[in-house]
This record gives structure tokens, sequence and C-alpha cells, in this order.
């Protein structure tokens, strides 16, 4: 790995997000590829926030200022991820963390990964109302949705956002996975969710079947 990959993961850890900034524009002048830039070292950083986290190690507060500059530097890195697709994609993917859970670490890593796949993808942020996924998904015409929630406590607004759209005449015409630390593919297939993934690599190629875009 090289010297601005590491540095690039030790910025987003150490929340110094000037030079997380810095080392990912500078990482692109250079001439390495977006993709190892998100996965290396970007991803990898959030991943490890996330093993901190679980062990006790990373606090809340650290979890959502690295989310914060994870999303600055995705930012940075995204018009060259477009810029070098082999295809342009017109599916659209619509994800969110649902009602009652203020997690969005993984959320946030799935989408930059569906990104770099080509996926057109709108993120409604963490928090969201049922309400606002449906109009989303009356707006934007999706063929995928991606529900993430962390909490056991929020699983049931999976199953909530999935009987609502069966409510508002919308359940046939979009594809729905979910995710999350307490998800499984049980949960998925007794709420009736199309797709499940344990990992943000996994979550690619499931939206990639459930959208039928050739990987």
């Amino acid at each position: 790995m090289s010297d601005l990959l590491k540095s690039l993961q030790e910025a987003i850890l150490t929340i110094d997000e000037e030079t997380a900034l810095k080392v990912t524009q500078e990482l692109l002048d250079s001439g390495m590829e977006p993709e190892e830039i998100l996965e290396s070292g970007m991803t990898e950083a959030l991943l490890e926030l996330g093993r901190r986290w679980n062990c006790g190690e990373a606090f809340l507060p650290e979890v959502v200022a690295a989310a914060g500059i994870f999303e600055r530097c995705s930012a940075i890195v995204e018009p060259a991820l477009m810029a070098k697709a082999d295809r342009k994609v017109s599916d659209k993917a619509i994800i969110a963390t649902v009602k009652g859970d203020l997690h969005d670490l993984g959320k946030n890593i799935v989408g930059a990964m569906m990104k770099t796949v080509g996926l057109e993808v709108h993120d409604l942020g963490k928090n969201v109302p049922t309400e606002k996924i449906i109009e989303a998904v009356k707006e934007l015409q999706p063929k995928l949705i991606g529900l993430s929630a962390l909490l056991t406590t929020t699983m049931p607004e999976q199953e909530n956002v999935i009987k609502a759209l069966e409510e508002a005449g919308l359940r046939s015409a979009v594809k729905v996975m979910v995710g999350g630390a307490p998800v499984t593919q049980e949960w998925a297939d007794r709420i009736g969710a199309d797709g499940y993934a344990p990992n943000a690599p996994e979550a690619v190629r499931v939206a990639l079947e459930l959208t039928q875009v050739a990987a």
C-alpha cells in the first residue's frame, strides 16, 4: 500500500478533514485508480472505525465525523469514477437508513461502491421516515431501494417501508434490499425483501443482480 493511501486512512481515522481532502486529491493527481482510492483508502478506514466501534474503542461523535469526511472525500473521487465508467447505467437506486436509526457508516460505503459500477444513487440520509422514502420512489422511480438498519429496534421499519410500498401500489415496480448489522437473510425473507447483503461488496453484487445490470 502506498504511503499516501496510509495517510488517507489515518486522516479519516483521526478526523483530520483537511488532510483527508488534500491527500484524496493528491492520490487522484498521481494517477491512482479512483476505485483503489475508494476501496483501499477511504472504505478501509471506515471498516477499521466500524471494528473499533464494535469493540468499544470508538465513540459515536468519531463515527459521525468520519462518515462526514468520507462523504466529502467521495465527492472528490466520484467524478473520476463516473468518467472512467465503461458504461452509463440509467438505473436509479435509493438508499436510506430507516426511521429511528442514526447510523450511516455502512450505508455510505454501500452508496459509494454502488456508484463505482454506474448506478445512479440517491442517498436520502439517516433517520428517514417511511413517508419520505415513498415520496422519493414516486418522484425518482428507481429500480432499487436499499434500506439499512443498525439497531434491532429499527429493523421493523424496513418491513414498514415494504408494506407502505404495497399500500401505495409501488411494490411491483421496485426491488427492495435490506442490510445492517442485526439483519439476516431470514429476516429479509420474512418481511418480503428481494435481497439481502451482509457487507458492501455483496451489496453491490446483489444490487446489480436485482437491477439486471451486467457485472
